[in-house]
C-alpha cells in the first residue's frame, strides 16, 4: 500500500494526514517489541512470580498465559487492520459501540499509558540507582530520593528525544530490538557458562514456591487456585502496551497490514524470548534461602551465581533494554493523548492536539510526561522497615488494569457485532468467535486477580493487617471508573460524540 493509498484510508475514517507517515513496518513492531520490554518485565516483577508459585509459575506460567495474552493480540490485529487510526481501540470502540463506549475505553487506555511511562521510567531508574551503587562501590548510595531523581531525569529525557525528532524515534525503536534481542542473548549466556552449577531441570520445571504467607507450602487448594494465579501476573504484567503499533499506526506505511501484523508478532517473539530468559534465570537460581531473603528480587541470582563484574554487566543491559522501553512509552502515550483531544474528549484538546513543524504532538508529550512525574511523588516515601515504595505499586496495577479493561471493551463489541463487522485486509475470518470469546473471559479473570490481596497482612480483618500491606489497586481503579461514570453521566454525554471528522465526506475519493 502507497502512502496515498494510506492517507486515503485514513480520510475515509474521518482524518487528515497530519502526522508524518515515515514509519516502515518493522518500526512499527519494533515499538510494541520494546514496550513489551522481556529485559524490563522479567526482571523487575520476576519475585511476583517467584514468591507466588516459585519455579512452576514461570516455566509453565510465562508459555500458558503467553498462549491467552496472544490470542487478545490476534482479536487487536483485526481490529487495526480494520480501523488503522492513532486513537486504536478508543476509536474502535465508538465506532463499533457509540460514545459512551469510546469515552470509557479513551480514559482507561489513557490513564494506563500514563502510569505505564510512568511504572517503565521508574523501574528503569531503580536498575540504574543499583547499577550506580554497584560500579561506584556504593559512593553512589542508591536512596530512594536518588531513585526518584534518576527517574525525573530519564523521563526528561524521553520527552525530548520524541520531541526532537519522529525520525530519531523510529531509528531508535530499530535498535531497541537489536539490543533486547542481543542483550538477552548475552544474559542467558552469562547465565548458562558463568556460574559454576546449574539447578536441575526438576527444580526449574516442577520445583515450587510458596512464600506470599497464603496457605502452607504448595499444597493445597489454597496454593493452586489463588497463591499460583497472583504468580501468573509476571507474565500479564510484562506483555502489555502492545497497542502501541495501533496508536502509530497513522505513522505506518502499510499500516492495514503491517500495524496488523506488528501487533501479534511483537507478543508472539517477546513470548519465546522472554520464556527463554527466565528459565536461565531458573537454572542460575541456585542459591534459594538467598532469594527468599531478598523477597524474589531477580538481582539475588546473579549476586550469588556470579562475579561482581558479571552482575553488574546484567544490570546495566538491563537499565539500558528499560530506558528503550520508557522512551517507546512516551512515543505510544504521546500519540494517543493527541489522537483522544483531536476528538475533543480532553480538557484543553485544542492544545494537546496541535502538531509543530515537524509534524510531532510536543503539547501532548509535555503533558504525559508531567503527569506521569506526578502521580510518581508517592514513590518518595518507604513504609518503615521496608525499601520499596508500596503505594507506587498501585499505579503498576492501574496501568496494566486500566489497558487491559480498555482491550476488553472493543474485543467484546466486535464479537457482539458478529457477521456485520467489516475486516480490513488481515482477519480472523470465522476464528473470530472463540478467539474473542476466550480473550474476554481471561481479561476479566486477571483482572479480579490484579486486584486481590497480594499477602495476608492485606486481608482486612486478618489479626496482622497493616495498611501498608493492602493492594490499592482495587480502590484506586474503582475511584478512575467512579470519577469516569460520573463525569460522563454529569456532562461529557452532552458534548462528547466520538470521533469528529477533519476532513469533508465529499472529498474522499
Amino acid at each position: 500500500m502507497t502512502t496515498e493509498e494510506d492517507s486515503r484510508r485514513l480520510a475515509e475514517l474521518g482524518y487528515k494526514q497530519e502526522l508524518a507517515r515515515t514509519w516502515s513496518g518493522f518500526s512499527n513492531f519494533a515499538i510494541s517489541f520494546s514496550i513489551i520490554s522481556i529485559l524490563a518485565g522479567c526482571f523487575t516483577t520476576f519475585g511476583q512470580a517467584w514468591n507466588n508459585g516459585g519455579p512452576i509459575a514461570i516455566s509453565w506460567g510465562w508459555p500458558l498465559i503467553s498462549l491467552f495474552i496472544l490470542i487478545i493480540g490476534l482479536c487487536m490485529s483485526e481490529l487495526v487492520s480494520a480501523y488503522p487510526t492513532a486513537g486504536g481501540i478508543y476509536w474502535w470502540a465508538a465506532k463499533l459501540g457509540g460514545p459512551i463506549h469510546g469515552w470509557f475505553t479513551g480514559w482507561l487506555n489513557l490513564i494506563g499509558l500514563i502510569a505505564v511511562t510512568a511504572s517503565v521510567d521508574y523501574g528503569c531508574a531503580t536498575f540504574l540507582n543499583i547499577t550506580l551503587n554497584r560500579l561506584t562501590g556504593g559512593a553512589w548510595e542508591g536512596t530512594l530520593p536518588q531513585a526518584f531523581l534518576l527517574f525525573v531525569i530519564v523521563l526528561a529525557l524521553h520527552a525530548l528525544i520524541n520531541i526532537f525528532s519522529h525520525k530519531l524515534i523510529s531509528l531508535l525503536q530499530n535498535i531497541s530490538v537489536w539490543w533486547h534481542v542481543a542483550g538477552a542473548a548475552i544474559v542467558v549466556a552469562i547465565l548458562v557458562f558463568a556460574p559454576s552449577e546449574h539447578q536441575s531441570a526438576g527444580f526449574v520445571f516442577f520445583g515450587t514456591n510458596n512464600t506470599s504467607g497464603f496457605g502452607s507450602g504448595s499444597d493445597g487448594l489454597t496454593f493452586w487456585l489463588y497463591v499460583l494465579p497472583l504468580g501468573f501476573l509476571l507474565t500479564q504484567y510484562t506483555i502489555t502496551g502492545f497497542d502501541a503499533c495501533a496508536h502509530v499506526s497513522e505513522e505506518t506505511q502499510g499500516a492495514a497490514r503491517t500495524a496488523a501484523r506488528g501487533l501479534w508478532q511483537s507478543i508472539f517473539y517477546s513470548a519465546i524470548g522472554g520464556w527463554i530468559l527466565l528459565l536461565a534465570f531458573l537454572f542460575a537460581a541456585t542459591d534459594v534461602d538467598e532469594l527468599n531473603a531478598q523477597s524474589g528480587f531477580v538481582g539475588a541470582i546473579f549476586e550469588t551465581a556470579l562475579s561482581s563484574p558479571l552482575a553488574t554487566a546484567i544490570f546495566a543491559i538491563s537499565t539500558i533494554g528499560q530506558f528503550f522501553c520508557g522512551m517507546s512509552c512516551v512515543t505510544s502515550m504521546s500519540r494517543m493523548t493527541y489522537a483522544f483531544a483531536r476528538d475533543g474528549a480532553v480538557p484543553g484538546w485544542r492544545l494537546w492536539s496541535k502538531v509543530d513543524r515537524n509534524r510531532t504532538p510536543v503539547n501532548a508529550i509535555v503533558a504525559g510526561c508531567t503527569v506521569a512525574a506526578l502521580i510518581t511523588l508517592p514513590a518518595l516515601y518507604a513504609p518503615p522497615g521496608l525499601t520499596t515504595p508500596v503505594a507506587f505499586y498501585a499505579v503498576v496495577s492501574i496501568a496494566v488494569i486500566g489497558l487491559y479493561l480498555a482491550f476488553l471493551i472493543p474485543i467484546w463489541l466486535r464479537l457482539r457485532m458478529g457477521e456485520a463487522f467489516q475486516p480490513g485486509p488481515w482477519t480472523l475470518g470465522r476464528a473470530y468467535k472463540p478467539l474473542c470469546w476466550i480473550a474476554c473471559v481471561e481479561i476479566v479473570i486477571v483482572s479480579v486477580y490484579f486486584i486481590m490481596p497480594f499477602s495476608p497482612e492485606g486481608v482486612p480483618g486478618n489479626p496482622e493487617f497493616t495498611w501498608t500491606s493492602v493492594n490499592y489497586a482495587p480502590v484506586a481503579v474503582g475511584i478512575v471508573l467512579i470519577g469516569i461514570a460520573l463525569w460522563w453521566a454529569l456532562s461529557a454525554r452532552h458534548w462528547f460524540t466520538g470521533p469528529r471528522r477533519t476532513v469533508d465526506e465529499n472529498l474522499v475519493s
